[in-house]
């Protein structure tokens, strides 16, 4: 089967064709449907920072204070803080790290629900908009989807709090920060953006021929991340940066098959 969709703009470099999408993006965040979208991830993300905060801030600053007693390089300059007058080193790093714990969580549950349950509004919406008569060919995409977002939470959860130590190297903490979230946006993002449209045949082919890509994306939009009033719109726009690319390349696929009767 076919798809009735056809491209016809010329085929773009791996680089110009991200930049497209991010542009193409932009503007389909503007749509209101799309802006009212916004609000579902922000407001799980929100809500899971709350309950978070709510039911594992205490027993998790209690056991983080217990570890640092038994850091006797963490007592030592403690007590010479203490000393010279200064601040408690433990006060104040231990409800630092328990944020830096806590908070990601809640970021990367607001990307999984962004994922699994915005990112079919998405997908209508451009179906509509910009891919007409794209067929879906995907099979078990709920499943699929679902399946990836949990493990891809895991597995951002587990190396985020393994990695937290190395964020005392300079400039590991921005490294490690924008390494995980690029991991994040890619791993999951580039699923859902094709799992609806794509035969595993085809998903597989693109996966494999646009991972530098999908990286790529990953990559800025970790790095717009780290800006705190973006934390509001990017898991609506990445899914719309991955959605465009992933729907575009697919298009761009089937224009390259040769049709069978």
């Amino acid at each position: 089967m076919v798809s009735a969709y056809r491209n016809d703009s010329p085929p773009l470099g791996q680089s110009a064709a991200i930049g497209r999408a991010f542009k193409r993006a932009l503007v389909s965040q503007c749509h209101p449907a799309m802006l009212f979208a916004v609000l579902l991830p922000f407001l799980i993300a929100l809500v899971g920072a709350i309950l978070m905060m709510w039911f594992f801030w205490t027993p998790l600053t209690d056991w983080l204070r217990m570890e640092l007693a038994r850091w006797g390089a963490v007592d030592r300059v403690d007590d010479w803080l203490a000393t010279v007058g200064m601040f408690s080193l433990k006060l104040y790093v231990t409800p630092i790290i328990a944020a830096a714990i806590l908070l990601p969580a809640s970021g990367v549950l607001g990307l999984a629900i962004a994922a699994v349950f915005v990112m079919p509004l998405v997908l209508r919406h451009l179906e509509r908009s910009d891919y007409p008569g794209l067929a879906r060919q995907g099979r078990n995409a709920v499943a699929v989807s679902v399946w990836n977002a949990m493990w891809v939470s895991l597995v951002f959860a587990a190396g985020w709090v393994l990695t937290l130590p190395l964020w005392l190297v300079p400039p590991m903490a921005i490294v490690l920060h924008v390494l995980w979230w690029a991991f994040a946006f890619s791993r999951m993002l580039r699923v859902d953006a094709i799992v609806d449209h794509a035969n595993p045949v085809e998903r597989r082919l693109l996966l494999a021929r646009h991972n530098l890509s999908f990286w790529g994306m990953g990559l800025i939009c970790a790095f717009i991340n780290l800006l705190p009033p973006a934390w509001v719109v990017l898991p609506v726009y990445g899914s719309l940066v991955y959605a465009h690319y992933g729907l575009d390349a697919l298009a761009r696929l089937r224009g390259e098959r040769t049709i069978d009767v």
